[in-house]
């Protein structure tokens, strides 16, 4: 019996054996041979003919400005918050569904938003975004 010396360095294999990659590429390729023919076969169908209708054009948001001062503006018109959900009320029958635009100017406290998204959701209003700006 011989037993190596345990300190002795053993080298490392250079060489990668390919013979397992190579088997299974050949049994992938039987898999595919075999198969492919089965893909090719399709049932016809004669599909109805329709008419091609162009996509709806998508209608603008509309912007609401909140100022420093507590005023609510519906694009140019400035209204009361009585005033202000009637007026989105309309929107929302007219030109559903409604995307609004909140433009808060950074001095309105929370409390003022959240009346205005408050008012906003009581009129019908299912899409409500807020609007920052970058500095």
């Amino acid at each position: 019996m011989s037993f190596g010396n345990q300190f002795q360095q053993q080298e490392a294999m250079s060489e990668i054996n390919v013979t397992p990659l190579v088997d299974v590429m050949l049994v992938l390729l039987v898999v595919f041979i075999v198969t492919a023919p089965l893909l090719t076969q399709a049932i016809t169908v004669k599909l109805p003919q329709t008419v091609a209708t162009a996509p709806a054009v998508p209608k603008p948001p509309h912007t609401l400005h909140l100022h420093a001062d507590g005023s609510a503006w519906l694009e140019q018109t400035p209204l009361t918050d009585t005033a202000l959900g009637p007026v989105l009320s309309q929107l929302v029958r007219t030109q559903s569904p409604v995307e609004l635009r909140l433009h808060a100017d950074q001095q309105v406290p929370y409390g003022r938003v959240a009346e205005i998204m408050a008012i906003a959701q009581r009129a019908g209003v299912e899409k409500l975004s807020f609007v920052t700006t970058l500095k």
